[in-house]
């Protein structure tokens, strides 16, 4: 009585409640043991370069505030004005009784500075992603007879991959060909072998910036591959806009194709403040078909107005000057440099994600708690966020951070690698 039962299908016994907590309790407990496991540590303050946490002041390198924008004062008033003016929430989705005037003003700014035709809000990019391609291909477009494709990088971010693993669940009409990573000659190969084939729509979908790696796409390649071939491009510029580019418009810009591609996903979370939501852009035949097809949006609650207000003074900031995109820039630059001289290997490039590879995951757990106890506040990320043996401490740089914050950093680094023995 209370034991497991037999499963005849499979062979497998069926787990009873009180048996399935005890395998999650061990399963637990081994990635403590094995130190895999991912622990919280709160933050007593405000998001911010510094912020309170473990009971001390420390410099905060993990965190998507890129621009510092998650405590600004504009912000701050913004979201209040919002708050005070609109309301706490509007208890709806958009279609009913959801939108308002302050909906439609975001998604024409969020177009306005991507260069593109229109955009269309949601709860969060992964709702974006998986709005876009399960709206788009589970659509018969009046055709009966139909398969679909598409290419996907496949260091793409989570919410790509179950957007299609969704649709593709759902049509059974949709092939998918996962390149290797930034491989866009790969990508081209696959799209010349399929040319031939037929389908009804091709789709290659990419991340502006892969948020592991701090690597991006060379977009401007990417799009005349996908003009060659005929294929929409998808680009998710959620670590990227407000960030890339010499006035923070993303991927694109940076690429010097701002505007061209096809579909632009993105974030309110990160480098627009910081709080929640996400969008689609491209062109607006397309973004008002998914406001009638795609499920995460007719099924959702819009977004609060006190976020909705302060996004769009986000919006305004960055077209006034380009002033903290250029902190951001020098930021990056100095910590990159510097963190080197010290002697740790991280991955090139010029996005403010500044992986530090330190091997093993246990490493990696070690040294974050011990640089914790230094005033730095930054996590590591290990399997199967990251292929094995590739640990690493994912550092973000950020506009409010302070010339001293970061030398603050680099010092507790140098104190705690040589301690660890990850430099000598």
């Amino acid at each position: 009585m209370g034991g497991a039962s037999s499963n005849t299908q499979t062979g497998s016994k069926t787990l009873n409640p009180s048996d399935l907590y005890g395998v999650l309790g061990r399963e637990l407990e081994q990635a403590k043991e094995s130190k895999t496991y991912k622990y919280e540590v709160p933050i007593e303050s405000d998001q911010a370069g510094v912020v309170m946490a473990d009971g001390r002041l420390c410099v905060m390198l993990a965190s998507n505030n890129y621009l510092g924008l998650a405590n600004h004062p504009r912000i701050k008033a913004a979201a209040s004005a919002g708050l005070d003016r609109y309301g706490y929430g509007m208890a709806s989705v958009r279609f009913i009784c959801g939108t308002q005037k302050i909906h439609l003003e975001l998604e024409e700014k969020i177009a306005g500075f991507l260069g593109l035709e229109a955009a269309v809000l949601h709860s969060s990019c992964f709702a974006a992603n998986e709005a876009f391609f399960t709206g788009l291909l589970s659509a018969d477009l009046g055709q009966s007879d139909y398969r679909d494709i598409i290419y996907s990088d496949q260091l793409n971010h989570a919410s790509i991959i179950d957007g299609i693993r969704l649709v593709r669940q759902a049509t059974k009409t949709t092939d998918l060909v996962a390149y290797k990573h930034n491989d866009l000659d790969g990508m081209r190969t696959a799209l010349k072998d399929n040319q031939s084939k037929g389908y009804r729509v091709s789709v290659a979908a990419t991340d502006g910036v892969f948020s592991m790696e701090g690597e991006f796409c060379d977009v401007k390649k990417f799009l005349a591959i996908t003009k060659e071939f005929g294929a929409l491009s998808f680009v998710d510029d959620s670590h990227s806009t407000g960030v890339l580019g010499a006035t923070g418009r993303g991927t694109p810009e940076h690429c010097g194709v701002h505007g061209q591609v096809d579909v632009v996903t993105g974030t309110l979370g990160k480098a627009l403040g910081g709080a929640a939501g996400g969008f689609i852009a491209g062109k607006k035949e397309l973004i008002d078909f998914l406001r009638q097809k795609s499920r995460p949006y007719t099924f959702s609650n819009t977004l609060p107005a006190s976020i909705v207000c302060a996004s769009i003074e986000a919006l305004k900031m960055l077209d006034e000057d380009s002033e903290l995109v250029e902190r951001l820039h020098d930021n990056t630059l100095y910590f990159r440099t510097e963190i080197q001289k010290l002697g740790f290997t991280i991955l090139e490039g010029v996005h403010p994600i500044v992986p530090v590879m330190v091997g093993e995951a246990s490493v990696a757990m070690d040294m974050s708690g011990e640089l914790l106890k230094e005033g730095v506040y930054v996590r590591g990320l290990w399997y199967p966020v990251v292929p094995k043996g590739e640990a690493r401490l994912r550092c973000q740089i950020s506009a409010a951070l302070t010339r001293k914050d970061i030398d603050h950093a680099l010092a507790a680094f140098d104190k705690v690698g040589k301690r660890l023995g990850v430099i000598s």
